[in-house]
């Protein structure tokens, strides 16, 4: 590296040195830049000509423009930041804001109430031996169907209850999570109790009561001796601990295809111990469950012996029981989104 370079260098570091000390607004700050790192400065010509620097000079060359580079680039950087600082403090002092007054606090989200009514409702049936078992939101009709002794005539499967994708004409949107019993009963060989729970989709109007997506919880059980005294009791132990008391209970004779014999469970209300109230509808009587006995069809297509096996199923909606249980009055409130809804919980 000559002395001439050497010299021109210390002196372009001098004068950019002087005149960084008076950059005050961005337009000052925009000149710096292209008046030592734009196309036509000193610098950039230099480092273009590199090539025409002879061989023995040109590492020493190159480090000495290096050095000038860096050099330009921190008082840049350092002024850029005083210049973004003095332009933020113009636009505070030009409103009429009293910096020193502390700022908006940002509302933090909270636990929803399905989520809370969801785990104290595993919480209940991890105690009687049952553990989650999972499965996917998109499904074929024979998980959703035909597994469950779902005939081809059911009008179950139109689309006018039943959302079909785009993807083939037999995968759809599960409108229960009876999918995942079926799903669990082909990698599990029996004794097995299973709780699942989940969104499922159905073409339903959207009312204060109805959603076209909702929550469900189900339980199965599948063992040599079961019957429908043991499913009563297990309905009747989590009845009893997630109301926190003993409440009357009574099953009516309904029609699953996927159970037989099926029933709906009622429960006493316990909001007013069958006396009639608002959220009873004035009967005194909750329905809370569909239940039955696995119907034998479903444990054949799952290659389970249903003359050595026997199963029981039941299944909740969740929505319909976090509603019961925190008198909440319509399903909407709960996909909002609300802090103001959710907080109170």
């Amino acid at each position: 590296m000559t002395n001439t370079l050497e010299e021109t260098i210390n002196e372009i570091k001098n004068e950019a040195s002087a005149e960084a000390k008076a950059i005050n607004d961005s337009k000052a700050l925009e000149a710096f830049r292209v008046k030592y790192l734009g196309e036509k400065s000193f610098l950039t010509t230099n480092q273009k000509n590199m090539k025409n620097i002879p061989p023995d000079v040109r590492p020493s060359y190159g480090q000495a423009l290096n050095s000038l580079k860096e050099f330009i680039r921190e008082l840049y950087s350092e002024k850029k930041s005083h210049v973004e600082s003095v332009i933020l403090e113009k636009e505070i002092s030009s409103q009429d804001v009293d910096p020193t007054l502390p700022g908006i606090p940002f509302e933090t989200g909270h636990e929803h109430p399905i989520s809370i009514v969801t785990k104290e409702m595993i919480e209940i049936f991890h105690g009687m031996g049952f553990s989650v078992a999972e499965g996917p939101e998109v499904e074929t009709d024979f998980y959703n169907f035909t597994a469950l002794n779902t005939p081809p005539e059911h009008p179950a499967r139109d689309e006018q209850d039943t959302f079909y994708t785009s993807i083939a004409p037999h995968v759809l949107l599960r409108s229960h999570t009876s999918t995942i019993q079926i799903r669990t009963m082909e990698k599990l060989k029996p004794p097995l109790r299973i709780l699942a729970h989940g969104r499922v989709y159905r073409n339903e109007e959207v009312n204060a009561r109805k959603m076209p997506f909702f929550h469900q919880l189900e339980i199965l059980a599948v063992e040599k001796e079961l019957n429908f005294g043991n499913m009563k009791w297990v309905l009747n132990e989590f009845i009893k601990n997630f109301f926190g008391k003993e409440i009357k209970t009574r099953f009516r004779p309904d029609f699953f295809p996927f159970t037989e014999p099926s029933a709906e469970l009622d429960a006493e209300c316990p909001f007013c111990n069958g006396q009639g109230c608002t959220t009873c509808g004035n009967r005194g009587w909750l329905e809370l469950f569909g239940c039955g006995m696995v119907d034998p069809n479903v444990l054949k297509s799952v290659n389970i012996d249903p003359n050595e096996w026997r199963g029981f199923a039941a299944g909740l909606g969740l929505e319909r029981f976090t509603m019961l249980k925190y008198q909440i009055p319509d399903i909407r409130y709960f996909f909002t989104g609300d802090l103001r809804f959710l907080k109170q919980f």
